[in-house]
């Protein structure tokens, strides 16, 4: 579809369009209070621009790093990046510092836009590449909107724009090379798939910009909508229903635990304004979707995707949601609905045969949006991309009509509240503690968050289980979310003829606990 696209394709071209077609409409708020008009927000980024080519010297193609919770500025940042013809590396703010650290250190990022609250840990990490770094909203940021503007840097369609990193089963992270060419695809999948009705007028940034929201919020741009950030910077469901009765037209992507926490809300909010609820990231139970359809009418709708294939698998419409006379409806309430319209999506044996409808097999992915490969790391891109094909490491099925569903992830992978848990990363850690022999990590199914974290250990003889300890020790390495919510304490992990550790069989004895 887009093959046909000249050579100059930045996307950030799309806010200089903006900034003219709709230089009134309010582009940012915070809360209730509009911070200001897509003129503005326009000029604010070509200040930005400027600044990052000609104060802090980077050259096109150079990582920018942006650490930081939901913010206004956050947009304009992103914005700036793209404008200058660098390559933005949004990072989630609740990660550890010893992950920040990789993720610099990874990207060589020269430049890290952050907060306060984070500057320290940012400085901690030592990384060689990192030049700058810069508070958003203090002095320094401040002088960058005031000097010169430049003009948009040119930019190949496929031309490196976002780092998006995404942790493989080993646990290491990995970043996801999305070109300005996959950008736009996305964004105009979610108005083709996703979100088919107009107008565009809210999205609320409920849930990390750093990931689904701030992708979306491209579309959000191209339509001249408005970028409502709550004043909590995250997920609050009385702040959520407060400004869904503020702004009209509202939508926001949300992780199935947060449409849950809403619908589970007892007083009785007015979401007339509401138009729509995009959820992903994690499974959501059938009972769980008929009841927000109860509490908020047609107007929910599911994506699958990847980092290597941003939002872009399969999308679950609103009108598919709300279509109850069809005969496989509650089967489609339990799929993750059809290929978005820039991709193609097949099935495929573990011996390399393409199989037919009602067979479980690997779900792969062709199309505009699927990633360039990963950032410095040719042997997983080989990997992942075999036969230019994306091989996503999920299963599924597809049925007679093109509907997919999902019969199991990534091997091992957990998603706890939206958010990608690897147990490896989080065994390998507690490996290090002086009193564990063995540990395993699996996923119990959790209600509210999806999935939460069990930690199957094997102590030292002699000492005994301590809770409080090795959640303390964990936190010293990995992020507070990341850590197990139970430990369970075993004598011998379960293994085969191999050696292997047969995790099939704790999940059994987590079933029966």
């Amino acid at each position: 579809m887009l093959n046909s696209v000249n050579s100059s394709m930045n996307i950030a071209s799309h806010m200089i369009r903006a900034g003219r077609a709709f230089r009134d409409n309010p582009a940012v708020a915070k809360g209730t209070t509009i911070v200001c008009d897509y003129a503005t927000v326009a000029s604010r980024v070509a200040h930005i621009a400027w600044a990052l080519r000609h104060q802090y010297d980077l050259e096109l193609g150079d990582r920018v790093a942006l650490v930081s919770k939901n913010r206004p500025e956050y947009l304009e940042l992103l914005y700036a990046i793209w404008h200058a013809g660098l390559v933005a590396v949004p990072v989630n703010a609740k990660l550890h510092r010893n992950e920040f650290k990789y993720i610099l250190d990874n990207s060589q990022a020269k430049l890290c836009f952050t907060t306060q609250s984070l500057t320290e840990d940012i400085a901690s990490t030592g990384c060689d590449a990192l030049q700058s770094i810069v508070e958003i909203g203090d002095a320094t940021y401040t002088n960058m909107l005031t000097g010169a503007t430049m003009p948009l840097a040119p930019r190949a369609a496929d031309d490196l724009a976002w780092l998006f990193y995404t942790s493989g089963t080993t646990g290491m992270p990995k970043g996801a090379m999305l070109s300005h060419r996959n950008l736009l695809a996305m964004s105009l999948c979610y108005f083709a798939d996703v979100d088919q009705s107009s107008p565009w007028r809210t999205i609320l940034h409920a849930a990390p910009m750093s990931h689904g929201s701030g992708l979306y919020a491209l579309a959000y741009v191209m339509q001249g909508g408005c970028h409502v950030v709550p004043e909590s910077s995250g997920f609050d469901v009385a702040e959520i229903y407060a400004l869904i009765r503020h702004w009209p037209g509202s939508a926001f992507f949300a992780a199935p635990t947060m449409v849950k926490r809403l619908v589970d809300h007892p007083a009785d909010e007015d979401t007339t304004n509401l138009k729509a609820i995009i959820y992903g990231g994690g499974p959501m139970y059938v009972e769980d979707c008929l009841a927000g359809l109860d509490r908020f009418g047609p107007k929910l709708t599911q994506l699958y995707g990847q980092g290597e294939s941003p939002m872009t698998i399969t999308a679950l419409s609103a009108r598919m949601h709300a279509d109850r006379d069809h005969p496989r409806w509650l089967e489609r309430l339990a799929s993750v609905g059809i290929a978005q319209s820039v991709v193609d999506v097949r099935i495929r044996s573990t011996g390399g045969d393409w199989l037919p409808e009602g067979e479980i097999g690997e779900v792969l992915v062709k199309g505009e949006t699927v990633m360039k490969g990963y950032w410095q790391n040719p042997v997983a891109t080989d990997e992942t991309l075999r036969d230019g094909w994306l091989h996503t490491g999920d299963f599924g099925v597809l049925d007679m009509d093109g509907f997919l569903t999902l019969k199991d992830r990534s091997k091992d992978l957990i998603i706890s509240g939206g958010s990608n848990i690897y147990p490896r990363e989080i065994e390998e850690v507690l490996l290090k503690h002086p009193d564990i022999v063995e540990v395993s990590v699996i996923g119990r199914p959790d209600r509210e968050w999806g999935e939460s974290v069990v930690a199957y250990v094997v102590m030292k003889d002699g000492t005994s289980l301590d809770t409080a300890s090795l959640d303390e020790f964990c936190l010293a390495s990995i992020a507070r979310f990341k850590r197990p919510r139970e430990y369970r304490l075993i004598d011998a992990l379960p293994r085969n003829s191999y050696g292997k550790v047969l995790k099939t069989k704790l999940r059994e004895l987590d079933g029966n606990r």
